[in-house]
């Protein structure tokens, strides 16, 4: 079962890195500024997603609060950007 657990970790590992691939992509030629927020939010998504699974490979709960953080950073840098796209004006 060890065995198991641990094929599916990596599998999810290998899948994660390879979406970060094109969502980067995403962000250096996205034709608005819209479609590379979405894109900076996914890819700030799987980098979390990233973060927590390298969490549960190595049993730190440290690793996994670290990844809680940042996607409520990620989450409030891209309604501050979303709102200067929209407004001009931050807060």
């Amino acid at each position: 079962m060890n065995e198991f657990i641990d094929f599916i970790t990596n599998a999810a590992l290998v899948v994660l890195v390879i979406a970060l691939i094109p969502a980067t992509y995403r962000v250096w030629t996205g034709p608005s500024a819209m479609e590379r927020l979405q894109a900076l939010d996914l890819t700030s998504t799987v980098i979390v997603g990233i973060i927590v699974v390298l969490g549960i490979v190595l049993e730190n709960s440290l690793i996994i609060d670290i990844g809680i953080a940042l996607a409520a950073f990620s989450f409030v840098s891209t309604l501050a950007i979303a709102r200067f796209i929209s407004e001009g004006r931050f807060f």
